[in-house]
């Protein structure tokens, strides 16, 4: 290894030490969260503006190429976003009560990032694209 490539190698060492390394690590945790099926679709329909539970789950199952989230597995996403303080969850005094989900700042930042590093995916498609095709040829 060449001596760049050892000084960059500590300096991540010393990044992770510093942030962390381990799996509830905020930045293991969130970057996995934003890699899983449902997370960052949440993440960027609540973008868009608060919605109940009900809404929210018929708007991803039209916006999602599964085309339905269980129940039980949106509100463990949501949950996980809300324990991460992306989501708040905001419960009416109303009878039965409706509960509704909206972005806090935090959240907010996030679906900033999230939205940039998605734009930078599109973007650069094609490229990808035939990256996948070389290397597909390739394994022929």
């Amino acid at each position: 290894m060449q001596q760049r490539e050892l000084a960059d190698l500590a300096d991540l060492a010393a990044e992770m030490a510093l942030h962390g390394k381990d799996r509830d690590d905020p930045a293991r945790e969130v970057m996995g969260l934003l890699g899983d099926r449902w997370s960052t679709l949440i993440l960027l329909v609540l973008g868009t503006g608060a919605f109940r539970h009900a809404e929210l789950r018929r708007t991803l199952a039209q916006l999602s190429s599964e085309q339905a989230i269980s129940q039980r597995v949106l509100t463990l996403k949501l949950r996980t976003l809300e324990r991460d303080g992306f989501v708040a969850r905001a419960v009416t005094a109303d009878v039965p009560p409706k509960v509704s989900y909206a972005l806090t700042p935090l959240g907010q930042d996030l679906h900033a990032q999230a939205r940039h590093l998605i734009d930078w995916i599109n973007a650069r498609a094609p490229q990808i694209r035939d990256a996948r095709e070389r290397f597909d040829r390739a394994d022929d």
